[in-house]
């Protein structure tokens, strides 16, 4: 079996976390997301990967700088990001009659791929599509139903007018005569869906009803539920590496991974499942907790509370509190920093992506803050608050809605 992932575009609707690169490059527990997804895939049986990328190679750059992937991978090329139909064409030459299609950031892939085959495999169908229930059809395509049957695909519609509640998950087993569909339709930012609505109307396309949780991607706020299913999938028991400090005032509770040249100091309380990358530190007195995740050369500080959080590579944060929160790679933040994750009336948290409030569907979210920003002591930042890459948050102020990149944010 063949698996095709498309990891070229910029990703728009992932900012801060990331800006004119691809969402399958985030880094969770010292790995880029695609690499995790490489290895469920080669868990799952499949053989060979085609990776389609931009014209920067970064991707390509990504796997290889860890070491050779887990399965042989061969790349391929959409000088512009035109959406997942232009991407799969991009890769023709390369594809088999079948193959396996998904997104780069799908690390339960070995559990996902495996009820399209069976589907396939009972049935005799030559499509599969992966779906699941959702209360929030606005964010996703959704299918028309008959049975097991896909009769149709609705992309983004408005609850009211959702045709079913079953979101596509963005796993397919598909057939080359999709490319045939797509060179017939319009060329627009949802011509591989309009396509896949073609090959329903002409050929068998079953549906595969995953049952299991997905945590999916679409927004920077979905990578928390993403990094904990996956700090709960790889930590199941204690992993502290040999060269890791700790002192014998501080409390560890498994399970945790504790990488070489991690130290967590007195009187800290590390509880898990959590993850510690190599040379992360953990202050005097402070509190890591439920799923949260340091990069390698994380610092918390001394007196810092972190639950359900992410921190890249180098961020560093002194006394505060950081729940729910996502930190980019070399973020800095000053002590007091507190991140405010719940609402004080407790209701539904929205954030300003690209101009627009946008619905969470969230009551517990924290502050996003992209790569390299700067934030000093005493800040408040507002539950959902979205701050851009390489910005500049001055001293006590109190911060709402959106900060865009390379801004300097004074307001006393």
């Amino acid at each position: 079996m063949q698996a095709v992932l498309l990891a070229a575009g910029a990703s728009s609707r992932m900012w801060p976390l990331v800006e004119g690169r691809h969402k399958g490059l985030i880094v969770v527990m010292g790995k880029p997301l695609i690499r995790w997804t490489l290895e469920a895939l080669a868990r799952a049986g499949v053989r060979e990967a085609v990776v389609v990328q931009g014209p920067d190679g970064a991707v390509q750059d990504a796997l290889e700088a860890g070491g050779p992937p887990p399965l042989p991978v061969h790349y391929a090329v959409q000088p512009e990001p035109k959406g997942m139909g232009d991407a799969l064409a991009c890769a023709k030459d390369a594809l088999q009659d079948r193959f396996l299609l998904l997104h780069p950031y799908r690390f339960d892939a070995d559990a996902l791929v495996a009820p399209a085959l069976e589907k396939a495999d009972e049935t005799g169908a030559p499509f599969v599509l992966c779906a699941q229930p959702t209360p929030q059809p606005q964010h996703y395509g959704i299918l028309t139903v008959e049975g097991d049957r896909a009769r149709g695909l609705v992309e983004k519609p408005a609850p009211e007018d959702a045709p079913s509640d079953l979101r596509v998950v963005g796993v397919y087993l598909l057939s080359k005569v999709v490319l045939d569909a797509y060179a017939e339709v319009a060329e627009h930012e949802y011509a591989f869906e309009d396509a896949l609505a073609e090959c329903m109307a002409e050929h068998d396309v079953r549906v595969a009803r995953i049952e299991r949780p997905i945590a999916p991607l679409k927004h920077p706020w979905d990578v928390l539920p993403l990094a904990r299913a996956l700090v709960e999938a790889h930590i199941t028991q204690d992993r502290i590496d040999p060269s890791a400090q700790i002192d014998p005032s501080a409390v560890v509770k498994g399970p945790v991974h504790i990488g070489p040249g991690a130290r967590v100091f007195e009187r800290a309380v590390v509880k898990g499942p959590c993850y510690l990358g190599p040379n992360s530190v953990v202050g005097t007195g402070s509190l890591v907790r439920e799923g949260s995740v340091l990069e390698a050369g994380v610092v918390v500080g001394a007196h810092c509370e972190v639950t359900r959080s992410l921190f890249g590579a180098g961020a560093t944060t002194h006394s505060g509190f950081f729940g729910d929160s996502v930190f980019g790679p070399e973020a800095k933040a000053g002590a007091g920093t507190i991140t405010g994750n719940v609402r004080v009336d407790r209701k539904q948290i929205f954030a300003k992506v690209k101009g627009k409030r946008t619905a969470t569907g969230l009551s517990s979210l924290g502050a996003i803050v992209g790569e390299s920003t700067h934030i000093g002591i005493g800040a408040l930042l507002m539950p959902g608050v979205l701050i851009g890459s390489h910005c500049l948050i001055g001293p006590g102020e109190i911060v709402k809605g959106s900060v865009d990149s390379n801004t300097r944010y004074f307001n006393r």
